[in-house]
Parts: structure tokens; sequence; C-alpha cells
């Protein structure tokens, strides 16, 4: 027998942009094998959805950016959310070392070692490398971020709760770079694009950010050429 479940989507208060998102999740996320009585279930922040990453890609609002009015300041960071005395560049230096720093009073490391997947380059001094939003603060502004809270901006710039969001990268690759999306600039390192072009598609769900055209066309051009993976996606918004 077949069954059918319905997911209901709650929109709240948030920009358009967002319930836009969670409502094409809905869809996706619709299976065919569950009783019809079944209760549904919410597609809302908080929720973890998974599915492959070309049916994400596909549930992205696809809109023109607009970066009136955007200021890198409006994104606060690096704060210290767990006041251990480390900030989210430090956090995240300790998450990704290959070869752990130590830590001095004030969370100052020393030693230690990094991967740069951007470049695919080892580094033993953390003062090489940036701490790169894989979805720039400028872009997030472009997709939906204009219509955030500060502190929502604060906590998208220090996210810590999902590894995809913040990466340890040499800053001459971070640098060059800069605020561009995967339509104008891919990682030197060819090994890791299948990998960027996941993970931006991940981080960008999460956010319940859009898509422009040329970003879209770039991305499915992409990952036609990589495994349709399969992604899981904690809603934070």
């Amino acid at each position: 027998m077949i069954f059918e479940r319905k997911v209901l989507v709650r929109f709240t208060p948030a920009a358009r942009t967002t319930a836009a998102t969670l409502s094409a999740l809905a869809v996706l996320l619709a299976p065919t094998t569950a009783h019809a009585s079944t209760p549904a279930q919410a597609v809302a922040p908080g929720d973890t959805v998974a599915m492959p990453v070309r049916d994400a890609l596909q549930a992205l609002p696809v809109q023109d950016e607009n970066r009136t009015g955007y200021e890198r300041t409006k994104f606060r960071h690096w704060i210290d959310a767990d006041k251990d005395g480390c900030n989210t560049r430090q956090e995240v230096l300790k998450a990704e070392a290959v070869i752990a720093p130590q830590q001095s009073p004030g969370c100052a490391l020393t030693g230690g070692e990094w991967y740069s997947p951007y470049d695919d380059k080892y580094f033993t001094d953390a003062r090489a490398l940036d701490i790169d939003h894989l979805v720039p603060l400028a872009e997030a502004w472009d997709s939906g971020a204009s219509a955030w809270t500060a502190k929502e901006r604060e906590a998208y710039a220090n996210d810590l709760g999902d590894a995809r969001a913040l990466i340890a990268v040499s800053a001459a690759s971070n640098r060059s770079k800069s605020d561009q999306d995967p339509s104008t600039w891919q990682p030197p390192a060819q090994g890791y694009r299948c990998q960027y072009a996941t993970d931006w598609v991940a981080d960008k769900t999460r956010w319940g950010l859009t898509i422009d055209p040329t970003e879209h066309a770039a991305l499915s051009e992409a990952l036609s050429r990589c495994p349709d993976q399969p992604i899981t996606v904690t809603l934070a918004r």
C-alpha cells in the first residue's frame, strides 16, 4: 500500500525569502511512504533536513541580488559566545587543526598545523590563515541578510553550529575569493570543488538565503559533475 505524508511549513515574521525556502523544502521533503493521517512534520528553524544536494539547490529561491546598504560592520564578529576566553576565530582554529596548537592564557595559540583545502596547502603558523565565511558576509547580505536583525547577522557571522559555515584557509586564497560566489570564483584546488559547491548549497539552505541566476547556473553546472551526495542541515532560520 502506498501512503502519503504532507509536510507543514510554519511561517514566522522572518524575511519572505526564508518562507520561500522553507516552502520549497517542504515540497522536497514530503515522502510517499507515510500514512495520510500521520501528523504533519514541521519544517522550521531548528529542524534538521536531509536531501540530495541537487534537490537542495533546486529548493533555494532564485532572486537577483541587492547590495544596497551593505557594511561589513553590520555583521559583528569575532565574539566569544561561550565566554571561555576564545573568540570565534580561535575556536575554528582549534577545531580544524590537523595537529593541535598549544593554548596559553588569553587563548593565544602557538604551534599546531592546519590544512587549507582551497589551495591544498599545509600551514604551521596560524597567522598565515584566515577564517573564511564560506558564503561571504556581503553575499549573505545580498541574499536576504539585509532584512535580518543585528543579532541574526551576528549569529551568522559567528556560526559554530555547522562546521561548513566557517573554514580555516590560507590568507592568500581567502583574499583571492573575497566576496565572490561560485559563478566568479572556484577554489584553486580542483579536487575540492565538488565539496565547495555542496557546502555552499548546505550553508545557504541552513540560513534560508537566496541565490541569483548566474550563481544558480554555476552551481548546477558544477554539481552535474559531482556525486549527488545527501546533505544534512539544521535550519538556523
